[in-house]
């Protein structure tokens, strides 16, 4: 209705500027929702699988940037090289690791899908949580939500999605909660083994926004945690306590 386009860019920390975008004010790409358009100039950016070789188009692997970087991006860590070369070019050499995952479509867009660690394996299928997100995400009732991998004896992970409903919904929370596996299943299939789904109150994030996943998979598994100095609420953590405990986590089985 407004006529005004949302863009999305994608940049790190690390790079200072740009890695992907859609350069407004030169020439404005079609816009795909959810992708960050395609690599800023100096950027050949190649998405890798495991042994590092190019995968085909919607094929999901890490998102790596082949060296040289261009000007204006990090050198090295501070008083750390060999952190910096063990963090970022030793996992595929020739290449900046980026640490997140995604793919390209057959235009060239970049989708990131989320960081790498954020992939989890179950039964042997390397499984984004982040494409769960998305089909959660869709929901009409959902306004946030996050999916973790949680240990599991037999499929080594397991899928857990939270979720955070938008206001004014009346529904049961296992009402919806039944629509939210069952959306993952016809959307992704059965292999990704989604089956645990949650209504919370609230997810813990940072002051900047960023979902603290990896304090709540550390809390499912039953493994100390510090609580992140730049929390934005941390009694969030005790109502996600509060919720995997209903779900029956940690196991003490694991």
């Amino acid at each position: 209705k407004l006529r005004i386009p949302v863009i999305d860019h994608w940049w790190q920390t690390e790079t200072g500027w740009a890695i992907c975008a859609d350069p407004v004010g030169l020439e404005l790409f079609p816009v795909k929702p959810g992708s960050a358009t395609k690599p800023a100039p100096g950027y050949d950016v190649q998405i890798l699988d495991e042994e590092g070789n190019q995968v085909p188009p919607r094929q999901t692997g890490s998102i790596a940037v082949k060296l040289p970087l261009p000007p204006g991006t990090l050198a090295t860590l501070w008083n750390d090289d060999e952190g910096y070369r063990r963090g970022y070019l030793t996992r595929y050499p020739g290449f900046y690791l980026t640490g997140d995952g995604g793919f390209k479509d057959e235009d060239g867009y970049l989708h990131v899908m989320g960081r790498i660690d954020d992939v989890i394996n179950v039964a042997g299928h390397r499984l984004s949580t982040g494409a769960m997100e998305e089909v959660l995400a869709a929901h009409p009732d959902v306004a946030e939500c996050a999916v973790i991998g949680v240990a599991d004896q037999l499929k080594g992970e397991v899928p857990v999605g939270l979720v955070v409903l938008k206001a004014g919904v009346q529904r049961p929370d296992a009402e919806v909660a039944t629509e939210l596996v069952q959306r993952v299943r016809d959307r992704i299939g059965p292999v990704a083994f989604f089956k645990t789904a949650a209504v919370v109150k609230r997810l813990p994030k940072t002051r900047s926004g960023k979902i603290l996943r990896g304090t709540m998979r550390k809390m499912a598994d039953g493994i100390d945690f510090k609580t992140p100095a730049t929390i934005e609420d941390p009694a969030a953590l005790e109502d996600i306590r509060g919720s995997f405990a209903r779900l029956g986590y940690p196991r003490k089985s694991v």
